[in-house]
């Protein structure tokens, strides 16, 4: 009977833990802190293939928010969706880069690089929902100024969410690791 208790006690407390966990992911990754709009001097469009985040992009920049637009290519230069973006003929600059490296890391240190030729001074970032906090944490390593974060549409589902917590918290802990910009 020992051995029973033991096994209830272990498999209560990595339930609570997982639960707890659950809990404590809630204001990270699916309620982020976000920011009000106000005038910048660049929008800036994070990667991925959820494509909403891009139209939230062109949407800000019509509203006047920035005079320019920047986008990662994080889906490569071969996509052809990513091209009606990139290609496009706006009132506003549109340019778009390919990260490097290829993670929010890449994307944070052409945003210091393009702030330094540019002179900006404050950018608002657009992402989905789920990696707001981890790309606020780490273009803020890279990015003297002021930030303000925006939350695109994200996809929803258990399945979704699960993945998000599994890969947003890897992210963190390597960023967490990198050191610098």
């Amino acid at each position: 009977m020992p051995s029973y208790r033991r096994l209830a006690a272990a498999v209560a407390t990595a339930l609570a833990l997982l639960v707890g966990i659950g809990f404590a992911g809630v204001p990270i990754y699916i309620h982020p802190q976000v920011d009000p709009l106000r005038p910048a001097d660049a929008i800036v469009v994070l990667g991925g293939t959820a494509y909403a985040r891009f139209d939230m992009g062109v949407a800000l920049a019509r509203q006047g928010l920035a005079p320019q637009l920047l986008i990662s290519r994080s889906t490569g230069v071969n996509d052809r969706q990513m091209d009606r973006y990139c290609n496009g003929h706006y009132a506003f600059t549109v340019s778009c880069f390919v990260p490097d490296p290829w993670t929010t890391q890449g994307e944070a240190r052409e945003i210091r690089r393009r702030a330094q030729a540019q002179g900006w001074k404050h950018i608002i970032v657009v992402t989905y929902t789920p990696h707001v906090s981890r790309a606020r944490y780490i273009v803020e390593r890279c990015f003297p100024g002021e930030i303000t974060m925006v939350a695109s549409p994200s996809d929803s589902g258990v399945t979704f969410w699960a993945w998000m917590y599994v890969r947003q918290s890897a992210g963190y802990v390597r960023a967490f690791l990198q050191r610098g910009c």
